[in-house]
């Protein structure tokens, strides 16, 4: 079995046709060039992106068909609001795992859910909380979850 090794390296002066000719009779192959050049723009400035080069998007979001902004992923906001009622109904972290689980929610990456991830959610659940726990569906759901032992 072939396995393809890969390299990327940064260019600081254009290449040569020697230096092109050095890769080539090594073995390398050329598949990608990638230009860059500073522009003028308007507006608001991008935000910035990690030191990896990508920003991760958040949970309950994804790029949106024209790939200019994000928009609300449906699975993924289910898991949100599903998350939402049992954090209201004051759920353990592992049981809102085994509960994601049981009804075959996965992670972004395709893994279970597990305590920890659960809880790593929670920055994510606290800045969607408003847009989820708001609506006519939320007042009518809210009425349905069972009374909250420290609230009753």
């Amino acid at each position: 079995m072939k396995k393809i090794d890969r390299i990327r390296e940064k260019v600081t002066i254009p290449p040569t046709s020697l230096y092109l000719s050095k890769m080539l009779d090594a073995g390398w192959r050329l598949v990608a060039l990638e230009w860059e050049r500073e522009m003028e723009v308007s507006g608001e400035p991008e935000v910035p992106v990690t030191e990896t080069g990508s920003e991760e998007i958040p949970f309950g979001l994804r790029i949106a068909y024209d790939c200019r902004h994000l928009e609300d992923d449906p699975l993924e906001m289910q898991t949100l609001k599903f998350l939402a009622e049992m954090i209201v109904q004051d759920i353990s972290f592992r049981s809102m795992a085994d509960a994601l689980n049981a009804r075959e929610y996965r992670t972004r990456d395709g893994h279970p859910w597990t305590a920890a991830s659960v809880f790593k959610l929670t920055p994510r659940l606290i800045d969607v909380a408003p847009r989820v726990l708001s609506g006519a569906e939320w007042e009518s759901r809210k009425k349905q979850l069972t009374k909250v032992a420290w609230n009753s």
